[in-house]
């Protein structure tokens, strides 16, 4: 421990602990906090299903050419060990279909299974890691339409429905060997860039085809199934089949996970708004942590006033251990390594910040009706040395501090990045 990262330190505890907040304790909640990391960004959501496959269309779009991205599972693994490398605590991978291991042969979407995905379980293993998982519903010609589950034409929406029952499968595979529940999310670009008519039809239609893809029960220790809700998108800005609406009712009537992603909603709305309230009625929740800046840009995280304002509900409702909290963000304008590092530790500098909120104190003036008392405190806190807390908790957990994790970065894009071409 550096010496004056230790100093540092104790002038905060000494601080924080005159508004009664222990921050020893604050750290030790902090080594439970798990975060599932988005394998894709390391190489632009392409994945390897072909030597030349790219992100095409689904409403997903990825902007920039930043020297460096991985070109293959292995350099895609050298990433991940980096960037994992530069993130405090333990923490989760999340796979998409596209990214299994398919040995140069052309493997369709309904056919993706388990055997495709030996070599990642492996992998997890000798890193002690849990695996998520992701069924790929784009850049393919049977999502051309814009309608995969809700499509109303029967050969492409069974293509998907066989697609997203053999994603269950994987996951429930990833569970099985791994000891540890994988979370799959279904996220469908399904809608239209202008209005439709048949609203009520292409809904019911999805509503069937996820029963469909539901129909096998796997044990809840193998795996846990989200379903994605979204406002609109690229190429869908006038109507989305799985709204936020839509999703909600489905996964309260089929106990299902409802996954909240924080460019998915208004730009007014806040998803910290919401989570008291789905904490009514759902036991577990899916988060997937992104920052919007137009539209659903998928910006690198950073701590902005959306993460804190969403990281402090999630520790104020005490739901943190039924909270799964994914990164879902891809820039392809920078080092993409650096990328993970900035978002992650965003996430988890907000989460340390909730964590050294005095919140009995506050708690008392919302009691009492006192506004200026609990503002007063609120604003207080944004000037305590949490900086010195996070410090130290990076050096405790083996990596690097801030300025640190630049210069690393920055070397391991000397050393290995820019030699690829």
């Amino acid at each position: 421990m550096n010496d004056r990262t230790l100093k540092m330190y104790n002038i905060a505890k000494e601080m924080y602990a005159e508004l009664g907040v222990d921050t020893d304790k604050a750290l030790e909640a902090m080594k439970a906090v798990s975060l599932s990391l988005h394998c894709w960004q390391t190489d632009d959501v392409g994945g390897f299903e072909t030597p030349d496959a790219e992100l095409s269309g689904g409403g997903i779009q990825v902007t920039g050419n930043y020297p460096g991205k991985s070109r293959s599972i292995p350099e895609m693994r050298d990433d991940l060990d980096k960037a994992f490398s530069l993130i405090p605590g333990t923490h989760r991978l999340n796979l998409h279909s596209i990214y299994g291991e398919f040995d140069g042969k052309k493997v369709e979407r309904d056919e993706i299974g388990p055997e495709h995905f030996t070599g990642w379980v492996e992998w997890a293993k000798e890193r002690k890691l849990g695996l998520d998982y992701n069924g790929s519903f784009f850049s393919h010609p049977m999502a051309d339409t814009g309608y995969t589950l809700s499509s109303k034409d029967k050969t492409v929406r069974d293509f998907w429905i066989r697609h997203g029952q053999k994603s269950r499968e994987v996951a429930a595979y990833f569970g099985r060997e791994l000891g540890t529940p994988s979370i799959i999310n279904t996220w469908i670009p399904d809608g239209s860039k202008d209005v439709p008519v048949d609203r009520m039809g292409y809904r019911s239609i999805l509503k069937d085809s996820l029963d469909e893809v539901f129909a096998k029960d796997f044990p809840a220790s193998e795996m846990r199934d989200a379903v994605e809700t979204k406002l609109f998108g690229i190429g869908s800005e006038s109507f989305v089949v799985g709204s936020h609406e839509f999703y909600m009712g489905y996964a309260m009537s089929r106990k299902k996970m409802v996954c909240l992603d924080l460019g998915h909603f208004h730009p007014t709305e806040l998803i910290a708004d919401k989570l008291s309230s789905v904490y009514q009625f759902f036991d577990e929740v899916l988060l997937h942590v992104s920052r919007p800046v137009r539209w659903d840009s998928d910006h690198v995280v950073i701590l902005n006033d959306d993460i804190r304002y969403l990281t402090e509900e999630i520790v104020r409702c005490g739901n943190i251990k039924n909270t799964y909290i994914g990164l879902d963000f891809f820039d392809g304008t920078m080092n993409r390594i650096g990328a993970y590092a900035i978002g992650a530790r965003s996430t988890l500098k907000g989460l340390l910040m909730a964590y050294l909120e005095p919140s009995a104190a506050l708690k008392q003036f919302d009691a009492e009706g006192n506004a200026f008392g609990r503002l007063a405190l609120l604003e207080q806190l944004k000037s305590m040395p949490s900086g010195a807390v996070w410090d130290y908790y990076c050096e405790m957990m083996g990596v690097p501090v801030e300025g640190e994790m630049i210069k690393d970065v920055l070397a391991y894009e000397k050393d290995v990045l820019a030699g690829r071409k």
